[in-house]
């Protein structure tokens, strides 16, 4: 499913040159939960946004699915991420002109679906995360935990082959409740196997990184 050759990705130049992923080969294959565990300042983040398309590796090759993605433009890595990828970042990244409703159906209706058909979809992803009753609320008039919840939903609405969650000082309970959620997402909307998603995290809990199928842990320096 997702594929890594030598990727490195290095910061500065000379003497001030700072390696956060050093020649990675790393294989996640179609249904694994990934955990990517490692302290402050390890790669964890720099390596969410290579095997997501985000930015650009020094040197490597990441493979999607079957897809070269070093031969892909900006254009196709962008639709690519829309298409079939969902994500959940530390800081939700909701826009915070856009009620609820609207942030969750963004990338729906960014794929040119029917506007009236994207809503639909969006309401019961809230309704399923128990915030049907803050569909018209601006991200402002929700608390933190409610903006997370809708960033979950915005996640899930378009039944991703990868979700990519992004978590660091949150509570474990909440994200253990969070991993249930992806779960019952890949029963219910899932019915063949390989088409089933697979969901890595990014986080400092160690706890979360344990219930992985796969347990990429760092160096102090970086993943390699």
């Amino acid at each position: 499913m997702i594929k890594t050759d030598k990727l490195t990705k290095s910061y500065g130049q000379g003497t001030l040159e700072f390696v956060a992923l050093k020649s990675l080969d790393l294989e996640i294959k179609t249904g694994e939960f990934t955990a990517i565990i490692g302290p402050s300042g390890a790669g964890k983040s720099t390596l969410l946004y290579q095997l997501s398309l985000l930015d650009e590796p020094s040197s490597g090759q990441v493979h999607f699915d079957g897809v070269k993605t070093w031969r892909l433009n900006q254009f196709e890595k962008t639709e690519l991420r829309l298409r079939q990828m969902g994500f959940v970042f530390q800081d939700y990244a909701l826009l915070p002109e856009l009620s609820a409703l609207e942030n969750v159906a963004l990338p729906i209706i960014m794929q040119g679906q029917d506007k009236a058909a994207a809503f639909q979809k969006a309401r019961a992803a809230l309704r399923r995360i128990g915030l049907g009753d803050k569909a018209a609320n601006l991200p402002s008039e929700l608390s933190g935990g409610q903006q997370q919840r809708v960033a979950i939903a915005r996640a899930l609405v378009n039944n991703p082959l990868v979700i990519w969650v992004q978590f660091a000082g949150v509570g474990i309970a909440l994200l253990l409740g969070i991993g249930g959620i992806f779960q019952d997402q890949i029963r219910s909307k899932f019915l063949k196997p390989h088409l089933t998603p697979i969901e890595p995290k990014i986080t400092h809990q160690t706890i979360l990184g344990e219930k992985g199928g796969i347990f990429i842990n760092t160096d102090q320096h970086f993943i390699y």
